[in-house]
C-alpha cells in the first residue's frame, strides 16, 4: 500500500486539476524571486528545517533541476543542498568512477544553502555527498533524483543515470525518490518542466512528512513517470513504482493514479 501522506496529497491535487489552480504571483522584478547566495548574502542553514539532497544525471543546468530548485526554495521550507554530475551522465546506470580522481566544484544557485558539481557519474554524486566530505551534515531526510528528460520507467531504469541516483541513496540508508518527465522531441516544451514540479512538489512534501512520521517505507525507493505535457492534460496518469533492492524487483507495477 502506498503511504497515507501521499494518497491524500494525490487527492487534493486531483481536486486542485479539477477547478482552476490558483495561480502564484509572478515578481515583478525576477531577480527578486530568491535572493543570490553570495559571499555577502549567504543562504543561512536553519537547523529546524528538514535537510533535501538534489542530483539529477544531466548537469546543473537541466531545466528539470532549474525549475525543482525554484520550487523548492519558494515553498521556504527545507534546506536545500545539490550534487549534479559536471556532464550529461544520462544513460550511465548505476556506474561509478574508478581509477580516476573525483573532482567536487562548488556553485552557486539561487536560495540553495551548497551545491556541487561532479566530474563523475549520479551514483559518484551521491556517494560523495553522502559521506561528510562535501557537507556539514551527515544525513539528509530525503535524496531527490531529477527532473529527467525522458522516461525512466520500465527497462529503462536499468540504464538511467537518474533511477541510479535515487537507488544509491536507498543502499546508503537514506530515503529517496527518482522523477523524469516523458519527453517527445517536435512536440514537449521546456515548459514542462515547471509543470512537472506542480504537479510532482505535493508528492514530495508527502513523503518528507511520511519521512519525518518513520511511515515511508524502508528497503524501497519511489520512481515517479510524469506524462508529456502535463499542464495540457485534463487527467494526468502518472506512473509510480515502489522499487526494491533486496531482491531487487518491482513491488506495484505501474499504479496508474488519476491528477
Amino acid at each position: 500500500m502506498m503511504p497515507p501522506g501521499l494518497v491524500s496529497n494525490l487527492q487534493e491535487a486531483l481536486q486542485n486539476r479539477k477547478g482552476t489552480a490558483p495561480k502564484q504571483q509572478e515578481p515583478e522584478d525576477s531577480n527578486d524571486t530568491v535572493s543570490t547566495t553570495t559571499e555577502d548574502n549567504p543562504i543561512e542553514f536553519d537547523e529546524s528545517k528538514p535537510i533535501i539532497l538534489l542530483t539529477n544525471s544531466d548537469g546543473v543546468e537541466s531545466p528539470g533541476l532549474t525549475h525543482l530548485v525554484e520550487a523548492l526554495v519558494l515553498q521556504g521550507l527545507y534546506n536545500v543542498h545539490v550534487c549534479v554530475p559536471q556532464s550529461d551522465k544520462s544513460v550511465s546506470g548505476h556506474s561509478v568512477t574508478i581509477r580516476e580522481t573525483v573532482e567536487a566544484i562548488s556553485t552557486k544557485l539561487n536560495g540553495v544553502i551548497a551545491a556541487f558539481e561532479i566530474s563523475g557519474t549520479p551514483v559518484d554524486c551521491v556517494s560523495l555527498a553522502l559521506s561528510g566530505a562535501l557537507f556539514s551534515w551527515s544525513k539528509p531526510v530525503l535524496v531527490i533524483s531529477g527532473i529527467n528528460r525522458g522516461s525512466s520507467c520500465g527497462h529503462h531504469t536499468f540504464y538511467s543515470g537518474v533511477v541510479a541516483g535515487a537507488r544509491e541513496a536507498l543502499l546508503s540508508g537514506v530515503p529517496s525518490l527518482s522523477i523524469s518527465l516523458d519527453w517527445k522531441k517536435d512536440e514537449s516544451q521546456e515548459t514542462d518542466f515547471k509543470n512537472a514540479v506542480e504537479v510532482c512538489l505535493p508528492l514530495i512534501n508527502a513523503a518528507i512528512r511520511d519521512v519525518e512520521k518513520e511511515t515511508f517505507p524502508k528497503n524501497c525507493f519511489l520512481n515517479i513517470e510524469i506524462p508529456r505535457s502535463p499542464s495540457s492534460n485534463k487527467v494526468c496518469n502518472f506512473i509510480i513504482h515502489w522499487m526494491a533492492i533486496f531482491p531487487y524487483v518491482l513491488l506495484h507495477s505501474a499504479n496508474a493514479l488519476a491528477l
